[in-house]
């Protein structure tokens, strides 16, 4: 594999482009977005050609921006994949409720030979164990989905949702759907956004109010908030990915158990 400043050089010939050109078109950066970190003078963009300097967060944005690179693949280049941040943050699971920053990747394609999702049941590659498995989604709605995580503290619907999980929702829907469920499996749950954190599990409405009902065996207090002041719905979980074992058995002090007084608020 070509060392990351020869690749750099090469994109960089590939266009036509003199070291000059690269440090005039870097100033208009740095006039453009007000900060002189932009600026790629010429010793600078040789040493990282030449010389295996690695160039700083601004810098690796004007290279990007002009020798029309992908700025995540230049920072694979570098051995710091900033696509792959996804996937390795979920060896190391909050201890809050929270909703992820990142996209849903795009799903496999149902052409293609490593499909995560199939008809029988099978054993997936080590290269698709990195994307989590979820339901197969349309690639055109891809956008409207979102990831969250159930906080390590956050065991409100413990046995049924583990704390540590990861969710998907569908962030198009915002109404409470309280009917055409039947057991427990089949009640709808919701990711919820608060003032200070994030709720996800079974919820109902009452008027203006957001009521969060806790599993029964998690010994859980309801909950309860104003809408839209205090509480807003995130989406519609739609899928689920859970582990056994350590660490998800671990069992915090800070989640108070119900009350008698069942409006007491969990931390």
């Amino acid at each position: 594999m070509l060392p990351p400043g020869l690749r750099l050089r090469q994109a960089r010939e590939a266009l036509g482009l003199t070291y000059r050109d690269v440090e005039k078109a870097s100033y208009q950066i740095a006039v453009n977005r007000g900060r002189p970190d932009f600026v790629l003078h010429i010793s600078r963009l040789a040493d990282i050609e030449n010389r295996g300097v690695v160039p700083s967060l601004h810098k690796l944005y004007s290279l990007a921006t002009i020798l029309h690179l992908d700025p995540m693949e230049i920072s694979g280049w570098y051995e710091a994949p900033f696509r792959q941040t996804f996937h390795d943050s979920a060896a190391f699971p909050p201890v809050r409720t929270s909703l992820s920053s990142f996209p849903v990747p795009p799903p496999p394609s149902e052409h293609s030979e490593n499909a995560s999702a199939g008809n029988d049941t099978a054993l997936m590659s080590r290269q698709d164990s990195a994307v989590i498995p979820m339901p197969r989604l349309d690639p055109q709605s891809s956008a409207k989905h979102r990831y969250g995580y159930v906080g390590l503290s956050d065991r409100r619907m413990m046995p049924l949702l583990r704390p540590g999980s990861t969710v998907l929702i569908d962030t198009t829907v915002h109404e409470i759907e309280d009917s055409d469920w039947s057991n427990e499996y089949d009640r709808p749950m919701y990711f919820v956004e608060l003032r200070n954190g994030y709720r996800c599990g079974w919820f109902q409405k009452n008027k203006s109010t957001l009521i969060m009902q806790p599993h029964t065996l998690s010994r859980c207090a309801p909950e309860a908030w104003r809408t839209p002041d205090e509480a807003e719905i995130v989406g519609k979980v739609i899928g689920i990915v859970s582990y056994l074992g350590e660490p998800w058995t671990y069992r915090p002090v800070t989640v108070p158990e119900g009350l008698s007084c069942w409006s007491r608020k969990a931390l």
